[in-house]
């Protein structure tokens, strides 16, 4: 077992339930994004908002509408948003509606770098 390995093993026991399942989001929030690059930016599959949608759970859904947005490069803006909610109590729906304009905006972002370089 590598350093790293052992490390984040350590932490992650040192946490409670609740914020374990936040940071096993946070990892598959990353490893959703294993895409390969592609040519053409291709448009964000329409998924709908399920009843009472968790942040953690909208983040999963915005991740996979949004398949091809490198994740890591919003990291630590959605991070901040999740703790915005779990540690400062702001409120889930204000939070999601973030998440939203995070992923529209990076999307945007990418599209508009894609079309200059064209």
């Amino acid at each position: 077992m590598s350093a790293l390995t052992k490390k984040i093993t350590k932490l992650f026991s040192a946490l409670n339930e609740q914020d374990q399942k936040t940071l096993m989001a946070f990892a598959e929030f990353l490893h959703a994004n294993k895409t390969s690059h592609v040519e053409e930016i291709a448009k964000p599959k329409i998924i709908p908002p399920i009843d009472e949608e968790s942040v953690i759970a909208a983040l999963k859904r915005l991740s996979a509408m949004y398949y091809m947005l490198d994740k890591t490069k919003m990291l630590n803006e959605a991070s901040e948003l999740v703790s915005q909610h779990v540690m400062q109590g702001r409120d889930k729906a204000d939070v999601i509606k973030s998440c939203e304009q995070l992923f529209e905006d990076h999307y945007q972002s990418m599209f508009n770098s894609k079309e200059k370089t064209v």
